[in-house]
């Protein structure tokens, strides 16, 4: 059994502390920088808590798409070239695996940048 708090409490307990005490106290120049690692850790945060289940359904989907097996980034490169060879258009099943993978990928790195209804899985 793994202490508590787990990972990805960590890292929402670290990013806290960055932006609340630690980013007001630094120079101007280094803003930014303190911004993307505090957006870093909110990303690998919220991929943590939702596991590996959104790859996994994406495997899946892309799987039944392609009808054939293989690892996840090697499928998606394959969707990639028949998209670009015209093989999908119209296809309403290639339209909704991009659209899911698209609202999980908002998820993880810009949540608020969804209506409510979708932030969740």
């Amino acid at each position: 059994m793994r202490e508590q708090p787990d990972g990805a409490a960590l890292l929402a307990i670290a990013r806290e502390v960055l932006l609340r005490e630690l980013l007001p106290g630094l120079p101007e120049d280094k803003v930014y920088a303190a911004r993307m690692i505090a957006n870093a850790m909110g990303i690998a945060e919220r991929q943590l808590r939702a596991g590996e289940g959104p790859a996994q359904e994406e495997r899946g989907a892309l799987v039944a798409l392609l009808q054939r097996e293989g690892e996840l980034a090697e499928l998606n490169r394959e969707l990639a070239a028949r998209i670009r060879q015209g093989a999908f258009d119209g296809n309403r099943e290639a339209w909704s695996l991009l659209w899911d993978s698209t609202i999980q990928r908002v998820r993880e790195s810009a949540p608020k940048a969804l209506p409510a209804s979708d932030r969740m899985g």
